[in-house]
């Protein structure tokens, strides 16, 4: 007998897990809320994704990355970390890690672009567009959603993966934590005077964060987080203005700058599912693990959500088991939370520690900058936490 999924959610990491499943018969219903004039020419929204070399595996065995135009893609081979005016900082470069780059740049839009693209042929997978899910209910036996449009569909399993404010996952009884970090991100891509050198640069600086990403010699993704009482202040500037404090904050490092694009504004909230299950019903993605962007695990660690899920579908299918199964469905859970979790937690703490004004904090962050860089043990694992 076949059986089915329902997916709800088209993002990147709701298509990779649809594309994933191109080896079974297995019957994928993609519930999309977005029109598909949207995902067939998705639009630039800002946001540079930072790939792992895992993830870029992924990619290319699902189809994708094969997808990206040759100018979409951009390299990091050196990365530094600083903190205000102190003189230690963090640095380490592909040499060190023993790669030919340390990572992967990508358009986000790019992205969900070659994955749509790549998921279109597929002759097991249909998606329902400008569609919400108004319902879902599980019983032993399947999986249950209502959409808007008044259709109503059955299926062995669900799997949200419909954003980090899942509305799926409250719907299903799976309670999250969630830290509402009171600031907000603004990016904007910019020109400048003197090359990056391929170098992506986080600033902790006291009142806020900036990050420059490398995308050309001369262009770069911008990432500032501050307050968010104090991003309308931003957001409001003139581009001249905006050009000069750029400069200002990264102490001309860079020349003289200009901003190419709109800046567009996100709020920052980190998220955490308890679980990443329920009966018939599982999370990936951003539904299971919302992270904060400063070490940029959020996208990688979706691919790697969806890659434990297929699997372990894949083993039940293989031997004629029940897809939606509780063993499999636990098993997924907690493979993927034993990745997750660390990081999760982890990353808040530093981000606490490396935003907060308190002189203790700021001596701290001296010393684990200092720490890091001095001893090799932890420089290695900190390298191999954002490379792989």
């Amino acid at each position: 007998m076949i059986q089915s999924i329902i997916i709800i959610g088209a993002g990147p990491v709701g298509l990779s897990f649809a594309r994933s499943l191109i080896d079974t018969d297995i019957k994928v219903t993609l519930v999309e809320r977005q029109s598909e004039e949207v995902l067939v020419d998705p639009q630039w929204d800002g946001r540079e994704i930072a790939l792992t070399h895992f993830s870029v595996k992924l990619m290319q065995e699902n189809g994708s990355w094969e997808r990206l135009p040759d100018d979409g893609v951009s390299y990091i081979e050196r990365a530094e970390v600083l903190d205000g005016t102190s003189p230690y900082q963090l640095s380490f470069d592909r040499q060190e890690a023993n790669k030919d780059t340390l990572g992967y740049l990508v358009p986000n839009h790019l992205i969900r672009k070659a994955i749509y693209e790549e998921v279109l042929s597929l002759p097991n997978v249909d998606i329902i567009y400008d569609a919400s899910v108004e319902k879902i209910t599980t019983t032993k036996a399947c999986g249950t959603v209502v959409l808007s449009n008044g259709e109503t569909l059955s299926a062995d399993l669900i799997v949200a993966s419909d954003s980090r404010f899942s509305e799926s996952r409250r719907k299903m009884g799976i309670p999250a934590k969630m830290k509402d970090f009171g600031r907000t991100v603004i990016v904007s891509k910019v020109e400048h005077e003197n090359s990056n050198q391929r170098t992506a640069l986080e600033c902790f600086q006291y009142g806020r964060t900036m990050a420059v990403l490398p995308l050309k010699a001369h262009e770069s993704s911008v990432v500032i987080t501050m307050a968010s009482d104090q991003a309308q202040e931003v957001l409001s500037m003139s581009d001249e203005a905006f050009n000069q404090d750029l400069q200002t904050h990264l102490n001309n490092r860079f020349g003289e700058m200009k901003v190419k694009t709109r800046r567009i504004a996100y709020p920052l909230v980190g998220v955490y599912a308890e679980r990443f299950y329920a009966n018939r019903f599982a999370v990936i993605g951003d539904a299971a693990v919302g992270m904060h962007p400063v070490t940029a695990h959020g996208f990688n660690l979706g691919l790697r959500g969806q890659d434990i899920l297929y699997k372990e579908i894949k083993a039940a299918w293989a031997q004629g088991r029940d897809i939606g199964a509780y063993r499999v469905l636990t098993a997924y859970s907690a493979k993927h939370q034993r990745v997750t979790r660390p990081l999760y937690y982890g990353t808040n703490g530093i981000v606490d520690v490396f935003t907060s004004e308190t002189l203790p904090a700021k001596v701290l962050r001296k010393a684990l900058l200092r720490i890091g860089s001095n001893f090799s043990p932890l420089k290695r694992k900190i390298i191999d936490q954002l490379t792989t």
